[in-house]
């Protein structure tokens, strides 16, 4: 897969064959020659986006498997891994994660919880980098950007079913008055997660004024997001009970902490608030917290019912 190695004191010749992934984001065949040095390469951007549904082989690398973005300041490695607080967090740079040095042509990697990692460099254009991981024989592909030019409000739209795991759980702070009766006006709390099987959900019946340590989930089941057509600021999400049957919403982000839920069979609005804030990597839950995966929203064939 790779014709081109970085090392510090070599220039950048050909190119390389982008046809064994499909998400490499390669507008045309330009090559830029490469910086004087790996260090310097790597400091070319503010933010690396990594393009995780462009991943090669079957193997991880814990830190990028989780982050939407990582920077490279002075020997520091910051990392977004969160989606609440995407783009204001550390001033658009997340937070820091480890440190790193581009000794021998290398990318090595000291991180806070994954420990050390030696990455090679390869170069795909003008400004996506290829990090191959030699012993699980796996590649990430990272597009860089400028903050002032990187789209912080579509990466978190395009991932909106990260950013409901991040709390511990969602609870059901209003509902309008208008609507008709539904099930739904019984569930007071509400949980997303990976299971191992994809995205799992849980609710509770319990009263909103029941402690949260002791709240006894009612239903589980899946959930999926949807894209809406010509709509990127509102999502649609299926709530799959098991045996059950479903729920269905239109989903609008307030803001970092609190999002409406449209009931559009019933014409209810619900109000939810996370609960319990995770911040990956930094808390005692980060280390089997969200792990991303390739994931492309499917778009829901269905308009904005909401007035």
């Amino acid at each position: 897969m790779r014709t081109i190695k970085l090392l510090s004191i070599m220039l950048l010749l050909g190119t390389l064959v982008t046809s064994c992934y499909t998400e490499v984001m390669v507008e045309d065949d330009y090559i830029q020659e490469a910086a004087p040095n790996l260090r310097e390469l790597v400091h070319s951007y503010e933010l690396w986006y990594v393009y995780i549904n462009a991943t090669v082989g079957n193997g991880e690398v814990p830190f990028l498997q989780r982050a939407f973005t990582v920077s490279f300041k002075g020997g520091e490695l910051y990392a977004n891994n969160n989606l609440a607080g995407f783009g204001k967090t550390g001033n658009g740079y997340g937070i820091p994660v480890g440190f790193f040095n581009t000794i021998n042509g290398k990318l090595n990697i000291d991180h806070d919880v994954d420990g050390l990692w030696g990455l090679e460099v390869f170069v795909v254009n003008y400004n996506t980098i290829e990090l191959y991981d030699g012993q699980s024989d796996t590649s990430y592909f990272l597009k860089g950007y400028q903050r002032n030019n990187f789209n912080y409000n579509k990466i978190f739209y395009d991932n909106l079913h990260y950013f409901l795991q991040e709390y511990d759980l969602w609870e059901k702070v209003k509902t309008s008055s208008e609507g008709v009766i539904n099930e739904f006006d019984d569930e007071n709390f509400l949980q997303f997660f990976e299971d191992g099987k994809g995205s799992g959900f849980r609710s509770s019946l319990d009263p909103s004024e029941i402690s949260l340590n002791k709240i006894i989930w009612d239903y589980q089941g899946g959930y999926e997001v949807f894209n809406l057509p010509n709509n990127n600021l509102v999502k649609a999400v299926n709530l799959d009970y098991d045996y059950m049957g479903s729920d269905y919403f239109e989903l609008y982000v307030l803001n970092d902490s609190t999002v409406e839920l449209y009931h559009t069979g019933s014409g209810t609005v619900y109000t939810i608030m996370g609960r319990g804030f995770i911040t990956y990597l930094k808390s005692g839950a980060s280390q089997l917290g969200k792990i991303r995966v390739k994931n492309q929203n499917a778009t829901r064939n269905a308009s904005v019912k909401r007035t």
